[in-house]
């Protein structure tokens, strides 16, 4: 009688079977535990404390924000984040106030409050030091002149190097 090629005169037991199993669904575990723990390590917060209360004056803001005009174009200079915020007509906007935080939509780790003046130009430009690379996000809060609040989500893009 010829023995097979393949057999190695070892036999697959329900040992090694459960072994195989009790491996797998560990590293399966494993994984979705630390992702679960990473999730909820870097979870910003809640955006609103009450998103109903909220919902009840988002059009009037909106329809108000809207009818300034406002456009705002971004830039990253050297160290500075330049913002040049203009109205309907393409004009220089000058605001009563201006801030927001700056930093990555993942985490707060990197969070930062620029402090805004406005240049020459009509830019309003803050310091924010030297960035990683990669997506920043600037949720500016400014208030016109008359008193309309404006906000907006800015992404912005930092290249590699």
């Amino acid at each position: 009688m010829t023995q097979d090629a393949h057999d190695t005169g070892r036999k697959l037991t329900g040992w090694h079977v459960l072994a195989i199993f009790v491996t797998a669904f560990g590293i399966i575990i494993g994984v979705n535990v630390f992702m679960a723990v990473k999730a909820v390590g870097t979870f910003p917060g809640l955006e609103t404390p009450n998103s109903y209360v909220a919902s009840q004056v988002f059009d009037e803001k909106r329809a108000a924000q809207e009818g300034l005009g406002w456009t705002v174009d971004p830039s990253i200079v050297d160290e500075s984040l330049l913002l040049m915020i203009t109205d309907a007509s393409g004009q220089p906007v000058r605001v009563k106030d201006i801030g927001g935080v700056l930093g990555r939509a993942t985490h707060v780790a990197d969070d930062q409050e620029p402090f805004f003046t406005r240049s020459m130009t009509g830019a309003y430009v803050a310091n924010i030091g030297d960035l990683d690379y990669g997506k920043w996000e600037l949720r500016l809060e400014a208030v016109a002149e008359d008193g309309t609040p404006f906000s907006q989500l800015i992404e912005l893009h930092v290249p590699k190097g």
